[in-house]
């Protein structure tokens, strides 16, 4: 029996060592036999980046790691029905994610990034207001190459093709929205000029204070031609707000608001048929929620999985039905994306959005 036994441990150790050497030949096989992936991971790796030859090698780094720790600023019951439809997809990996919103606590993470401090999570939600000092602790993974070279299923437009390792998984529109009880449908402007009549001047509609709302009118128009515009736009007096506009909007105190988020006007007309929203051209379309793999990620395979995971038709279905509404306009069939289908859209994107 003990003799038996002592095979037993013997056999295990010895064939799991001999398929981990299996599965490594196996990628280094599929690299060689396929020279435009060898030459992509070459040039990966020339720049500084990882790169895996298949989704074979990232699995099986994912299964070894077992867990995932991450974080996002999406609503937390879409961060929680990601998370179990991911566990579910991904029966092997512990993960656990969670919500995190504000400047305070993003400016937070970056100081512990900083310090070496940031070791708790895997998927680390970078934040635009920084951006730039966000990438430096971004774990390299070529993700760019490997979603080029279909290791990764993740479409194109929603990597960052200078930080390849950092990805975009929702977006936001800005409308127009209104409460038909205060506002006739007739009497809304029907343009981003209607606003600048005289009928508007003097707290006639709210604008939010931070500019975010007309500065992605630049790709379409250009500098020169915001800039006038929104100098024109506060010469009106508009209702300076930075938070409660949907509770404004709702009782009808400001019943016109300029610049609303497409998802929030949706969700408040889910709540009260008052409310609806105009769409004017050009579109202003905002990406958001940029993610990545942090650098001292403890399970950085199974970040790469959940990156995929969220960018995939699938979660992002799910980012629509629990955000709501909040899915990417470069998903097609997104329900940003059909609302904006046809029509001039002005998108902040990665050519543009470390100028906000």
């Amino acid at each position: 029996m003990r003799l038996r036994n002592l095979k037993v441990a013997v056999f295990f150790p010895t064939h799991l060592a001999l398929l981990t050497l299996l599965i490594t030949a196996s990628s280094t096989f599929a690299a060689s036999a396929n020279p435009a992936l060898l030459k992509a991971k070459q040039e990966a790796e020339a720049k500084g980046y990882i790169f895996a030859t298949s989704r074979e090698e990232i699995i099986a780094s994912a299964k070894k790691e077992g867990k995932l720790r991450a974080l996002g600023s999406l609503d937390v019951q879409g961060l929680k029905a990601l998370n179990q439809a991911f566990r579910k997809k991904y029966s092997f990996i512990d993960s656990q994610v969670e919500e995190v919103i504000g400047v305070e606590i993003y400016t937070r993470m970056l100081l512990e990034m900083k310090a070496g401090l940031a070791k708790g999570w895997d998927v680390n939600y970078v934040a635009f207001d920084l951006y730039p000092e966000y990438v430096p602790y971004q774990k390299k993974f070529d993700i760019l190459g490997m979603a080029q070279n279909g290791v990764l299923q993740i479409p194109l437009k929603m990597i960052d093709p200078v930080n390849r390792h950092i990805v975009v998984v929702s977006s936001d529109l800005q409308v127009i929205a209104f409460n038909k009880k205060y506002l006739p449908p007739e009497k809304v402007p029907n343009s981003w000029e209607d606003l600048l009549r005289e009928e508007f001047k003097g707290r006639k509609f709210a604008l939010n204070i931070r500019p975010k709302d007309v500065a992605a009118l630049v790709p379409a128009w250009g500098l020169e031609k915001t800039v006038d515009f929104a100098r024109k736009l506060a010469a009106q007096q508009p209702v300076w707000f930075r938070s409660g506009a949907s509770q404004m909007l709702q009782t009808g105190e400001y019943p016109l608001h300029v610049g609303t988020n497409f998802a929030t006007a949706l969700r408040a007309r889910d709540k009260n048929p008052d409310i609806d929203y105009k769409i004017f051209e050009p579109v202003p379309a905002r990406l958001n929620e940029a993610q990545a793999v942090l650098n001292a990620a403890s399970h950085p395979y199974a970040g790469l999985l959940w990156l995929e995971f969220i960018c995939s038709p699938e979660g992002q279905k799910i980012i629509d039905e629990h955000e709501p509404y909040g899915a990417s306009v470069l998903t097609p069939g997104s329900v940003q994306e059909k609302v904006a289908r046809g029509l001039k859209l002005s998108v902040i994107d990665w050519d543009h959005v470390t100028k906000m």
